[in-house]
């Protein structure tokens, strides 16, 4: 007997799959491995189950769920592998898939503790914008923030970019954010300890994650998130509570592509001269032209500039 449910949950071999009110044990079949090819020498990575799929399993005589196909994914959130070995291949870094069938990614960030960093934001934004998942900035421990910092909420505004202030603390916009996920499927990503998980906490309290707390030494978050896992927090609202990633790049951008996952450089690039027009040293180039003019923020530029280097090192592979 086949039966269909959704990955809630992965801890290494074990996978937990929901069909109805119940949950499954489940593994992958033998012959069903990660698998490796190339589509128009880009190299990409399929066959891996993350949470949010919905996937078809038979049971054992054991009682266990053989996991044996993967259901076509609407969308799927993912980046480039770690730097670690066995990450690439042919010098090209490998596709890491974190989670799938979403519909929205909320992008949490702090203007202190950690403290705020305008080109990690950019970073998450590329990423889930490439990924086709509507993004929403949330500011969390916006009763921290100085009136230096409105600079930046005024910047992403007008860029485009949907951003909500709130505060868990001081339960601050809670209702305006819990509107937006309501019955829906919805990812917290961000840097660790900007808060994701008291966040869900005040908005579900039934949802019980373990909060961390903010090394004092490094300033940094520490990780409390094992794994990613689907909670069902009410019916049809889902969260996706994601570990904290000290390293994003998006995967499958190009150097070509980049410019047009910045809203405020997107809308010049029509009037370059060259359609080869990297942004950066062509002449003619629009873009340039309105950074000098002072319609392109210096900060959102130097962004797009340092992610256009980075992603440098895969050009030949894409």
């Amino acid at each position: 007997v086949i039966i269909t449910g959704l990955v809630t949950k992965i801890e290494s071999i074990n996978y937990y799959v929901k069909c109805e009110d119940k949950i499954y044990h489940c593994f992958l079949k033998g012959n069903f491995k990660k698998k490796f090819e190339y589509k128009k020498n880009k190299l990409i990575t399929t066959d891996i189950v993350v949470v949010g799929d919905y996937v078809d399993f038979e049971l054992n005589k054991e009682g266990f769920g053989l996991i044996h196909k993967i259901h076509k994914r609407k969308n799927y959130l993912s980046r480039k592998a770690p730097r670690i070995k066995g990450a690439t291949i042919k010098g090209s870094r490998l596709e890491q898939v974190l989670a799938a069938n979403i519909d929205n990614a909320i992008i949490v960030m702090s203007p202190k503790t950690p403290q705020f960093n305008n080109r990690t934001l950019d970073r998450y934004i590329v990423t889930a914008k490439a990924c086709n998942i509507p993004e929403t900035i949330v500011i969390n421990k916006i009763d921290l923030a100085d009136e230096d910092f409105k600079y930046w909420i005024n910047l992403y505004q007008k860029t485009g970019h949907n951003i909500i202030t709130v505060s868990a603390t001081e339960n601050i916009n809670i209702d305006k954010l819990k509107s937006l996920i309501d019955k829906k499927v919805s990812v917290f990503w961000g840097p660790s300890g900007v808060g994701k998980s008291s966040l869900i906490n005040t908005i579900y309290p039934q949802a019980n994650l373990r909060v961390g707390d903010i090394s004092d030494y490094t300033t940094k978050g520490r990780h409390t998130t094992v794994t990613a896992q689907l909670i069902e927090i009410e019916k049809d609202t889902y969260l996706i509570d994601t570990p904290g990633i000290r390293e994003i790049e998006p995967f499958g951008v190009s150097q070509l592509d980049l410019g047009h996952y910045f809203n405020d450089i997107a809308k010049y690039i029509p009037d370059c001269k060259f359609n080869t027009c990297t942004h950066e040293h062509e002449p003619d180039c629009a873009v340039r032209e309105a950074f000098y003019k002072g319609k392109i923020s210096e900060e959102r530029y130097l962004s797009y500039l340092n992610m256009l280097d980075s992603i440098e090192e895969d050009i030949n592979y894409l």
